[in-house]
């Protein structure tokens, strides 16, 4: 799919609403950043300073969710980018600069401990918020399209595997314990993207960037996306650490978590929901959308599973499938 935001036309349009509402003929736009939807960014440079604008095209995707959710959060004290200017019929916004990079490429080995508090800030400041009535719900219909995207994408498309009637059986069998666990925690809202990558540094503490997903589920789902994403890898033992921490002060914030060890077991089992359904996508963004960059992370998503799985019996049909057909496939696809 060709990108959108290269459309002579769309590039003409931007640069006459970016110069309109920052007041300057002369304003200039320069590429910043691009992500898996079909939104992206430009750095403004104007006598005002440097601004951000958002092109997102109508026709492709609605600008007016993510407005909707910022303006949910704003209020409560979650810091998100501050929206400056708006035009949702043409799906133009006019932001704040919060400048570069993200948090994957600040964050590091000696640093982690401080930011990963920022990010509980943050993180504990929005499932504390009461979800509003009508809201999205992170339940059995989105867990079973999830799924779905491992099995089609990911096993058959990608990898040309044809499950026997038993594995098929046994796959499902961990898939409805994976989705029976996500829809027995506690429920609060939910980014489904709460990673380093969609948190950028503001002096010591950090904003909230990519969350026009927001819906009620899991309570483990954030947390267990903070520590396992596909930019950025850490040792188990200091995750369990963090996910302690993470749990300690939720508890303390009146959060619904259980006990520690259910909770390790709530967050480890999400995580592998999780993975499952970041494998499929990585596929369809390569064959269907032409972003073929995020499915070279796609061995990472593989290590997070081979990491957790051998923790819990319930899921060894999992790792058996693991180690025996997807591995194998993948080495004979992909061979080093």
């Amino acid at each position: 799919m060709n990108d959108p935001a290269s459309d002579p036309l769309r590039a003409k349009q931007r640069l006459h609403w970016a110069r309109a509402a920052l007041g300057d003929a002369a304003a200039t736009l320069q590429r910043a950043s691009t992500d898996a939807g079909f939104r992206s960014y430009w750095r403004a440079s104007s006598a005002r300073g440097s601004h951000i604008v958002m092109d997102s095209p109508p026709s492709l995707e609605d600008v007016r969710p993510w407005l909707r959710m910022h303006d949910l959060l704003e209020p409560t004290g979650v810091r998100v980018p501050q929206v400056l200017a708006r035009e949702p019929e043409q799906g133009f916004l006019l932001l704040e600069d919060l400048g570069i990079p993200t948090l994957a490429r600040q964050i590091n080995e000696d640093n982690a401990d401080d930011w990963f508090e920022a990010a509980f800030d943050q993180l504990l400041r929005l499932q504390a918020i009461d979800v509003p009535e009508g809201f999205g719900v992170f339940g059995e219909a989105l867990l079973q399209r999830d799924a779905g995207l491992f099995e089609e994408w990911f096993l058959q498309r990608h990898l040309g595997l044809q499950l026997d009637c038993g594995e098929v059986e046994r796959l499902q069998l961990v898939q409805r314990r994976l989705m029976d666990n996500a829809l027995a925690q506690g429920q609060v809202l939910t980014h489904r993207d709460f990673m380093p990558r969609n948190l950028m540094p503001v002096g010591d503490a950090l904003a909230v960037l990519d969350f026009q997903d927001l819906v009620r589920g899991p309570i483990a789902y954030d947390p267990a996306s903070l520590f396992k994403d596909a930019f950025l890898s850490w040792p188990l033992e200091r995750v369990d650490g963090w996910l302690a921490r993470y749990h300690a002060r939720a508890r303390t914030a009146g959060l619904p978590v259980p006990a520690w060890p259910q909770f390790l077991r709530d967050a480890d089992w999400m995580g592998v929901q999780r993975h499952l359904k970041i494998l499929g996508i990585f596929v369809r963004l390569r064959d269907r959308d032409g972003k073929p960059h995020y499915f070279a992370d796609a061995p990472r998503f593989i290590r997070y599973l081979e990491e957790v799985l051998p923790r819990y019996t319930e899921l060894a049909p999992l790792h058996d499938l693991l180690q025996r057909r997807i591995k194998p496939a993948m080495a004979e696809k992909d061979p080093a």
